[in-house]
């Protein structure tokens, strides 16, 4: 886990993480949406995109920044991502993921 807080937040180096509408599925791909609190600038981004992208079967990744909000994750993959999978690249870039399956 990186040390410091990114772009000199000092609150935390944890953040929190809303798995949304799971899965989409779309011609032969599967899309994941994730929100993401506490990410602020393209660094946060560029973070928890590679971490994301490091995963099998995923081939897209993009970020709906909201500074201050919820940010919006969407992971295109060929094949199912389970949310321990997501939330453990997530928590490699420093973040924490909190599943929200009802």
């Amino acid at each position: 886990m990186p040390s410091g807080a990114c772009c000199g937040n000092s609150a935390s180096t944890h953040h929190t993480i809303q798995l949304t509408t799971r899965e989409r599925i779309m011609s032969q791909t599967i899309q994941t949406n994730v929100n993401v609190s506490g990410m602020t600038c393209g660094h946060c981004v560029s973070s928890v995109s590679e971490e994301l992208e490091a995963l099998n079967g995923v081939e897209d990744v993009s970020v709906d920044l909201n500074p201050g909000g919820l940010s919006t994750v969407t992971i295109t993959s060929t094949s199912e991502l389970s949310p321990s999978e997501i939330g453990e690249a997530v928590a490699e870039a420093g973040y924490l993921v909190v599943a929200n399956e009802a």
